[in-house]
């Protein structure tokens, strides 16, 4: 298909995201905490890998705002700016930890899980490219979590466990302010990308990935 208008874009992400979230809710972790079943190990564990990938998010997001030329400079800005929101929230993935009896050195020296690995490598290989704005098919999925997903996982893992709001920052924040995020999504969107050519297949191809890569890195969780 040939993706040059927003909605048509648009509409195959929800696609995406659709496949995205059904496979997600069939992993073995994820399908513990929707049946109840979660334990302080399981969340220690989640937050220990997740930690490691959220760390480099700011990261990519640099690198990618660095390699937007001047003839995009509001979106360069754009980026940026995002970077900076996101840039420090490692640091309540790691506060959480501690908070269940885990260490700051445990969590910092944590490895990144096999599917983490592979997740970085093309988030900063696609961030390194000339204007890499198929990274919005990546801030969809990824944001998209934080949108649709974070909210309920953090108060399931609050309620099974018997923890306190503050135990499950990362997630609870992430609910109350990623639909900001999305409207920065659409509005790059319509902000004329979609006329460099190719462009909106690319953004539909980095959606694909990064959800498969997602899905990897939580189905490998604590495989290193």
């Amino acid at each position: 298909m040939d993706y040059t208008k927003s909605q048509d874009v648009l509409r195959a992400l929800l696609q995406i995201w659709a496949d995205f979230s059904s496979r997600l809710d069939a992993l073995p972790l994820i399908d513990k905490l929707n049946r109840g079943k979660f334990r302080i190990e399981d969340y220690k564990i989640l937050l220990m890998n997740h930690r490691q990938q959220v760390v480099e998010g700011g990261r990519w997001i640099a690198r990618a705002a660095s390699s937007i030329d001047d003839r995009y400079f509001e979106l360069r800005s754009k980026f940026m700016t995002h970077c900076v929101t996101e840039h420090r929230d490692f640091r309540m993935l790691e506060q959480n930890y501690v908070s269940l009896g885990g260490t700051m050195e445990e969590i910092q020296k944590g490895e990144k899980n096999i599917g983490t690995e592979a997740l970085n490598a093309f988030m900063f290989h696609r961030a390194s490219q000339p204007n890499p704005f198929d990274l919005l098919g990546a801030m969809f999925i990824i944001e998209g979590l934080g949108q649709n997903k974070a909210g309920e996982w953090g108060r399931m893992i609050r309620d099974q466990l018997g923890l306190k709001d503050e135990q499950v920052s990362f997630l609870l924040y992430h609910a109350d302010h990623d639909d900001g995020h999305m409207d920065e999504f659409e509005e790059a969107l319509k902000s004329g990308i979609l006329e460099i050519p190719g462009m909106g297949q690319a953004i539909v191809k980095t959606a694909k990935i990064v959800a498969r890569l997602y899905l990897l890195q939580i189905d490998e969780i604590d495989n290193f």
